[in-house]
């Protein structure tokens, strides 16, 4: 029996009702595909610099990269409709909509302050409608501001307690702070609110997190396997917590297909990026990480991936990429913003090779928010800290929430 039918009996909900798998959104876009951006904007290591809210929309900060031209004709078009009627609730989040997406694609934080801006005049009401809610949580959640982003959420299930967006938001910000079974009980619903894909994957996550990684792979695989006309979006989705989840069961030569599937998709994704370079470096493969991100720097977490395979490539690069991570993390510092915590405890373990200090910076990080990565760093830092009692929150944490990694186990192997 698959995890998608186990859990719809388990919750006595009956098969897709066909007017309930798509719903329309605001300018006709689909809710689905654009749920799945939202969730990848939550997804983990998305460390994001506080977002800039420019002064009026004709201020110009930086001609950025845009992927897709027809996508940047269309939102020129829409901020230009939006300045001459900025009290227009469904255009202005059409466009932040838009930056959301391109933040996403991008990995750039001042999308999303762009995307804070369209709904200025929304943004600070006491009760401001649920889609902007929404999309406040989006925004106050890269932030690292958890509590905030799902006091928002909550709001919306309160007046709508059958939004799929307000679920599957609330999911991925639990699964970040390592409430897996919250997580679960906010996808649940999603059996009758979305489609398979949509559902499955939100609770396959979870699932895979918690003690059930092996049947969460097969029932999410199946469930892709029978939907060939999925959206890329879902796909990619998908794929990528496929691939991760095999990559933490030990399963590499699966991992790197449903990696290579997700790629294949052609669609810009940083997240996907940080995770196959992940699994490449632990493959010991950082040539083909190099060959990937050479030209492709502006994000520090795949600055931070390049260097570490400079780093094993012995490349003349890498010290100025070094360099350039030092000024980064240090101009957050100065600025108080502790959002990049994992990422500089990685940093300072592996390429400053100062462990005890590194370890610091993760002790920092576990309390904000506990993935697998997380544990990871702060369990590396101690081994070579010598510090296992600094490691023995994460050892209980793990036992507790039963998480299944072959490379969390190796490393509680080394410290016992």
């Amino acid at each position: 029996m698959t995890l998608m039918s186990k859990a719809t009996k388990k919750e006595r909900l009956g098969p897709e009702s066909t007017g309930q798998n798509r719903i329309t959104l605001l300018g006709g876009a689909c809710l689905v595909a654009w749920s799945v951006v939202l969730v990848c904007c939550l997804a983990a290591d998305r460390v994001l610099a506080a977002p800039y809210i420019p002064n009026h929309d004709a201020q110009v900060l930086e001609r950025l990269p845009v992927t897709v031209d027809s996508q940047a004709r269309e939102l020129r078009q829409l901020r230009k409709t939006l300045a001459e009627d900025p009290e227009n609730l469904e255009l202005a989040i059409a466009v932040a909509k838009h930056y959301l997406t391109m933040g996403r694609s991008e990995s750039d934080p001042r999308y999303y302050g762009y995307a804070q801006s369209a709904l200025r005049p929304w943004w600070d009401q006491k009760a401001p409608p649920p889609q902007v809610l929404i999309i406040r949580a989006i925004v106050r959640q890269a932030g690292h501001k958890f509590n905030a982003a799902l006091n928002d959420l909550s709001r919306v299930l309160r007046v709508q307690p059958n939004n799929p967006q307000a679920r599957l938001t609330r999911a991925v910000i639990l699964e970040v702070q390592g409430d897996y079974a919250g997580a679960l009980r906010s996808c649940m619903p999603l059996l009758r609110l979305s489609n398979a894909i949509m559902a499955t994957s939100c609770i396959s996550s979870a699932t895979s997190l918690s003690g059930q990684a092996k049947d969460s792979y097969q029932g999410l695989r199946e469930t892709l396997e029978t939907r060939t006309s999925a959206h890329a979006q879902e796909q990619l989705w998908a794929l990528t917590v496929l691939a991760e989840i095999a990559a933490r069961l030990g399963r590499d030569y699966d991992a790197e297909q449903h990696f290579k599937q997700a790629l294949s998709l052609g669609l810009r994704d940083t997240y996907l990026l940080r995770a196959y370079t992940d699994f490449l470096l632990d493959q010991n493969r950082p040539a083909e990480v190099q060959a990937l991100l050479q030209d492709d720097i502006r994000p520090d977490g795949l600055l931070l991936r390049l260097a570490l395979a400079e780093q094993q490539l012995n490349l003349p690069t890498l010290k100025q990429h070094v360099e350039n991570l030092r000024a980064r993390f240090a101009e957050n510092g100065l600025r108080s913003d502790t959002r990049h915590l994992r990422l500089e405890a990685r940093f300072t373990h592996h390429l400053l090779k100062k462990p005890k200090q590194a370890l610091e910076l993760a002790k920092q990080n576990w309390s904000v928010q506990r993935e697998p990565w997380d544990a990871r760093i702060l369990l590396e830092a101690a081994l070579d800290a010598h510090d296992t009692d600094a490691a023995k929150p994460v050892l209980e944490w793990l036992k507790t929430v039963h998480l299944e990694d072959a490379r969390l186990t190796r490393l509680i192997g080394r410290l016992s």
